[in-house]
């Protein structure tokens, strides 16, 4: 069983977070769920959800939403919790991705701030030489955005924009966003099947 910490931060592109949750939990993988204010601000604008502060109940309404029978499959964490398994290289896990991520949350881990616990996650996995993915949900990326995005990606980041393809014909906006779910889920070796592959028949 892989452990995959995930952020959510206040970027739009929320829809992408929750069904790669979905996912990580439906291919019994541990979830280690990091949620920022914003992204609370986003729910309710997204998806018409309201998300309680208090991650203990964040986490039952999602356990209960994906029917988990294993009470430990998904621990939701609050921003300062630092004894949290994921703040410290001992106990990193297998891989991190923060889906949407804001340019802040970009910009604050290419610069090892370090001042909450998705910002120190981060900075564990690129320490440790875990995979970590950042979905950065921003059009047009300026030369900041790029400069930090590079410096990144030259520490082994996996810089993943939500660009959805279209060569498998999507019939629906589900489909658009299981197209970039799937890359993701690649990056980190899950499996699935939420798309037929380049060059393999329906």
């Amino acid at each position: 069983m892989k452990t995959i910490t995930l952020g959510f931060t206040g970027a739009s592109g929320l829809p992408y977070g929750m069904r790669l949750l979905e996912c990580l939990l439906a291919a019994g993988c541990k979830v280690h769920l990091l949620y920022t204010q914003a992204a609370q601000i986003v729910a309710r604008q997204e998806l018409n959800e309201t998300w309680p502060s208090r991650p203990a109940e964040l986490a039952a309404q999602f356990k209960q939403r994906f029917k988990l029978q294993d009470d430990m499959q998904l621990q939701v964490w609050g921003q300062q919790e630092w004894f949290a398994p994921m703040a410290s290289g001992s106990n990193p896990g297998d891989g991190m991705v923060v889906c949407p991520c804001t340019m802040g949350a970009l910009a604050a881990i290419a610069g090892g701030m370090s001042e909450n616990l998705l910002e120190r996650a981060a900075d564990v996995m690129i320490k440790e030489g875990k995979k970590l993915v950042l979905v950065p949900r921003e059009a047009p990326f300026s030369a900041l955005h790029l400069e930090n995005m590079l410096k990144l990606a030259r520490l082994g980041v996996v810089i993943l924009p939500p660009n959805p393809g279209f060569y498998h014909h999507p019939q629906t906006l589900a489909d658009m966003v299981d197209f970039v779910v799937a890359r993701i889920l690649d990056q980190l070796d899950v499996p699935h099947q939420l798309m037929v592959r380049w060059g393999e028949s329906s």
